[in-house]
């Protein structure tokens, strides 16, 4: 018995490769192209009339992005399969189209074969990632990681001792009138402190600071055991 064949649409405004992703997949057992377009108009006014299992989609297009068409998709569908395949190796990009729903982010140059076996995956409910782009996600991933680091770093380096202190305490859980007898201080200093601390972390509630303490490991800069 052979293979199910699986649907596909492809977008691409250069007709060239449009044409060369066509005849691979087509030549191909697992899929059949059942459209092809040059820009998003065509393919937004059609496409819920055509069911595809997979959306191939360029990234880079003069008439609208191919982000834009696929955050503009993923408002009212969320089950199709759309995969990026562009000449961009910008990471940021890659980065964005997988936060926007992409189901994967394939270079042009991907050898045909890859390309076949990285659509099959996707159905399987995989992403398609090229090594190269594992590599960019991996280094956009750790920038933002450092980033976010950084910044809670520099906003432990501007409180003073007693809101280190009452972050602790909210931490652990301890309300206002128990920090202030661990402190020895009122309980109206104390509130002055949760207010910094709002202030400064932009946050509106304990409960948000003390997830905040934990997620930026605040212990490092005091001992949230302390009893």
């Amino acid at each position: 018995m052979s293979n199910p064949t699986h649907s596909v649409i492809v977008v691409d405004d250069h007709p060239l490769f449009r044409r060369g992703v066509v005849e691979l997949l087509n030549d191909s057992e697992q899929f059949n192209v059942i459209a092809e377009f040059d820009g998003a108009t065509d393919l937004l006014e059609q496409l819920d009339d055509l069911y595809p299992d997979i959306l191939l989609l360029d990234l880079q297009m003069p008439e609208t992005s191919g982000l834009d068409i696929l955050q503009l998709i993923r408002k009212t569908d969320d089950q199709l399969k759309i995969i990026i395949l562009t000449a961009c190796s910008d990471h940021d990009q890659l980065f964005s189209a997988l936060k926007s729903g992409a189901n994967g982010y394939l270079q042009k140059d991907t050898p045909p074969d890859e390309i076949i076996k990285h659509l099959v995956n996707v159905l399987n409910g995989q992403t398609a990632l090229n090594e190269d782009a594992v590599t960019s996600l991996a280094h956009q991933l750790r920038e933002t990681h450092e980033t976010e680091v950084n910044q809670a770093d520099a906003i432990f380096s501007e409180m003073t001792e007693r809101e280190l202190e009452t972050l602790s305490y909210i931490a652990q859980g301890l309300n206002n009138k128990l920090i202030a007898r661990e402190l020895g201080i009122s309980d109206g200093t104390v509130k002055v402190y949760v207010k910094n601390l709002l202030r400064k972390l932009n946050l509106h509630s304990r409960l948000e600071l003390a997830a905040w303490a934990h997620t930026n490991n605040a212990k490092e800069h005091f001992d949230l055991d302390k009893d």
